[in-house]
């Protein structure tokens, strides 16, 4: 069955050489792909002709920069992705061992670790378009599955909170983000995890 990318390939193969696009894997792992199809931030490689009836639009993400057609400027989405330090902090010493992970640690963050960075949430998010500031949904997540209970019990550490200072209040307008998400994530629970920690070291 095609997919909305076996038809911008073939538009651009037979039709118009010009037309451009991302694309990489090709089986929604990368992310590359992600675009506004039929007013719904979507994976292109993901959704199939057939589930969006007779007529079929494209665009480009919004909220960013657009490069050309439906290519746009990451860098800014990226560049919020970095400010939350999306690796493992731990000022603990370094242990003779290897710092393990039981299956409950792992359980609890085992949703946020299937971002694939396409931008969907984020770009699909009122507040990131309302607030420059706010680093988006993705950046959120992304922090929530780099916490561990190495760091008092998922908190953020404080320096990797700082930015995220805006998240509280947003879980509840996350709503068009967890739709948007390609990969299922329970993007709600995630902010308000995040949020409760920065409340908390606040405390």
């Amino acid at each position: 069955m095609d997919r909305v990318l076996d038809l911008l390939i073939k538009v651009k193969a037979e039709q118009d050489g010009s037309l451009s696009f991302r694309r990489s894997c090709g089986h929604g792992i990368c992310g590359s792909d992600a675009m506004l199809i039929n007013n719904r931030n979507r994976l292109a490689c993901r959704i199939r002709v057939d589930q969006l009836g007779r007529k079929i639009s494209v665009a480009p993400l919004p909220g960013l920069p657009v490069v050309k057609d439906v290519v746009v400027e990451m860098s800014g989405f990226f560049g919020k992705y970095r400010s939350v330090k999306p690796y493992l902090i731990n000022e603990q010493p370094e242990p003779e061992r290897e710092r393990r992970q039981s299956p409950e640690d792992r359980a609890r963050f085992d949703d946020t670790t299937k971002c694939i960075l396409c931008a969907a949430c984020t770009t699909s998010c009122p507040s990131f378009w309302a607030r420059p500031e706010y680093v988006g949904p993705a950046a959120i997540v992304q922090a929530h599955r780099s916490s561990s209970t190495l760091e008092t019990k998922a908190r953020p550490n404080g320096s990797r909170s700082s930015p995220m200072r805006t998240a509280s209040g947003d879980a509840g307008r996350s709503s068009t983000a967890v739709e948007a998400c390609p990969r299922g994530i329970n993007i709600t629970r995630a902010i308000l995890e995040v949020s409760s920690a920065i409340v908390g070291r606040r405390g």
